[in-house]
Formats: structure tokens, sequence, C-alpha cells
């Protein structure tokens, strides 16, 4: 079985824990977008390159990474967490927007617009 300290980069979007998700998250310099996720998730596996994606057309602009929900209970229940995939938005340490469930990149970029 893949742990978190094993899972690597798919798309350039790499994985937080959370052991890391303060510093990785919290206290980044831009927005910071997380897709909670989870291996058995297909919808999650559809997202991910989508989200590779919208990361290296935004560039400096945004920060994409991906946490895994079954071996980061942690953060999955301090923000709420209840679905996969479930994408948050932070800036400053905090959440600004949720969306839940696998779009396009057209689609994910109009229900982003004005965060990132």
């Amino acid at each position: 079985m893949t742990t978190p300290q094993t899972q690597t980069a798919a798309h350039g979007v790499p994985y937080v824990t959370d052991e890391t998700f303060t510093e990785e998250v919290l206290r980044a310099d831009v927005p910071v977008l997380v897709q909670f996720t989870a291996q058995w998730c297909p919808s999650c596996k559809q997202l991910t390159p989508v989200l590779g994606a919208l990361a290296a057309e935004l560039g400096d602009r945004v920060k994409a990474v991906r946490l895994d929900v079954d071996h980061n209970p942690q953060t999955t229940v301090a923000h709420g967490v209840l679905a996969v995939p479930t994408l948050l938005v932070f800036q400053g340490g905090e959440p600004v927007r949720s969306v839940v469930g696998a779009r396009s990149k057209a689609r994910l970029l109009r229900d982003l617009d004005g965060v990132i």
C-alpha cells in the first residue's frame, strides 16, 4: 500500500500530509489549491490532470497540492471535508472557496474566478 510519504507528484501536483499542511498550505505566500483526494476515487483520478494543467497555466500565481483523506484524517476533519474530490482554496491561511466534484479545466477556472 502506498503511504503519504511514498506518494509522488502526479501531473506536477505534489502531496501534503497532516504534518506538512500548516507549512505548505496555511503559511504559503500565494493562494493554495488543495485537492482532498483518495486512491480509490475515480473522480479524483479524473481531476488530478485538470489540476496539474491549471497549476501549470497559472504558474507562480497559485500553488496546487493534494491531500489523501484516508491517510490524513486530522486535516480532512478540521476542514469539514465530507466528500472527495473536494477542492479548497486557501489564502492567508484561511479557506476562501470550496468546490466539490470533478470538472473540466474551463469550469474549474470559472468556479475559482476571483480567488486565484
